[in-house]
């Protein structure tokens, strides 16, 4: 049974809509990243935050005001048509809610926690479960009406690709008819500095691959899929998982926990390596992680494959981010990619000697096949050792014409 991904709302640094990402995405366009004060103190680093007015919190729901919640909404009010039809055709105890998150409403239970040291009480807005992970799910269950299975896994930076895979899994057991599936994550203080402690933030434009990279960009966003059974154009043909448990933050160095999700996503999707016509790169910009992904990435595709990393782009937005970049292979194989342009890499271009060397995509680089079906793979790596890998692909039908 294959899970079709038929619907999309998204919103990250890139824009506030499917169009205006695509344009951002294709463009290799990077100043959606802009240097801001505040976050950590005493310096200003570039954040990849969402730009523009998010909706509000629709009336009676107040309890779910978050901006974690607001991004997620203007997500989904890209695609409410069709999550309204899917409701009124399968009912509301038939559609599923499983996203991934890391941050949920922690910065406005920290906005609490700052006023109670204040002021000695805490704000009448403060609702604890405002930061409880599960709050997003359950913010959209409340939202559409929805009673089916509803819930949020959080496994730091592969919580969104887990997400897909969990919706994979409800289509497939038949527990539900229809899911609404993907990440939000949004800018927090406790977050970056949590990833200052850990001296793995640049003050720079992040730069994976490079001789000179230094760390990451944290970016906020959303993306959010309606996944069925019902036959469209672009599927989740495979996902593979792993954890190596090497490390409680680094990965294992030489790829084998990266490499070995890929491979079972390989198995899953019953393709060959040789067919991938694009990696989507984890590719944070940090010493560790670039050092084993492209170990991992040359040792499965010894004669290359095409790939980049957004997260200079859009930022590491990292629960929400195997959602996201998988949303980004998503469009590269929609209508909003007419030419079959690939994302470019941006980098300063100064290879780092002790890395095997990728297929990194620059603006000269061919497009993806014109022939279809195509297929394009997504990395997202996690601390623990917590590794996912997803494909997307084209369906053909029965004619062999691509939906």
């Amino acid at each position: 049974m294959l899970a079709y991904l038929n619907e999309l709302g998204l919103v990250c640094a890139l824009g506030n809509d499917k169009q205006q990402v695509a344009e951002a995405l294709f463009n290799g366009d990077s100043s959606g990243l802009q240097a801001q004060a505040g976050w950590i103190p005493g310096r200003s680093l570039p954040v990849g935050a969402v730009r523009g007015e998010l909706p509000g919190i629709p009336t009676g729901l107040q309890r779910h005001a978050t901006r974690n919640n607001r991004l997620l909404l203007a997500a989904a009010l890209q695609i409410e048509p069709a999550l309204r039809d899917a409701i009124s055709r399968f009912g509301g105890s038939r559609i599923a809610v499983v996203l991934g998150t890391s941050t949920s409403g922690i910065d406005e239970s920290s906005q609490g926690i700052r006023h109670h040291h204040r002021h000695g009480e805490l704000p009448p807005s403060f609702d604890y479960t405002q930061q409880e992970l599960a709050a997003p799910a359950t913010f959209l269950a409340d939202w559409l009406g929805l009673s089916g299975p509803c819930h949020v896994i959080s496994t730091a930076c592969t919580s969104s690709g887990r997400a897909l895979q969990s919706a994979r899994r409800l289509l497939r057991l038949g527990l539900c008819d229809a899911v609404l599936c993907g990440g939000v994550d949004s800018l927090c203080q406790l977050t970056l500095n949590g990833f200052a402690a850990l001296e793995a933030v640049s003050t720079e434009r992040c730069n994976p691959f490079s001789a000179n990279r230094h760390g990451i960009n944290i970016g906020e966003g959303a993306a959010l899929f309606l996944m069925t059974r019902e036959p469209g154009r672009i599927a989740l043909l495979g996902a593979g998982a792993s954890s190596d448990a090497h490390h409680i933050s680094a990965p294992a160095p030489d790829g084998s926990g990266a490499r070995k999700a890929m491979l079972k996503a390989l198995a899953d999707a019953r393709l060959e390596a040789g067919q991938i016509a694009y990696l989507n790169l984890h590719g944070t910009a940090t010493q560790h992680n670039d050092s084993m992904e492209s170990l991992a990435v040359q040792a499965l595709f010894p004669e290359g494959v095409p790939c980049s990393s957004s997260k200079p782009l859009s930022g590491h937005t990292l629960g929400a981010a195997a959602a996201l970049e998988a949303a980004f292979c998503w469009l590269c194989l929609s209508p909003y990619n007419a030419h079959g342009r690939l994302p470019p890499h941006r980098w300063d271009g100064q290879s780092d000697p002790t890395l095997p060397p990728l297929s990194l995509v620059s603006d000269a680089n061919p497009t993806l096949p014109a022939q279809a079906p195509r297929y394009l793979m997504s990395n997202s790596f996690a601390f623990g050792g917590n590794n996912v890998s997803l494909i997307l692909g084209e369906v053909h039908d029965e004619s062999g014409v691509s939906r």
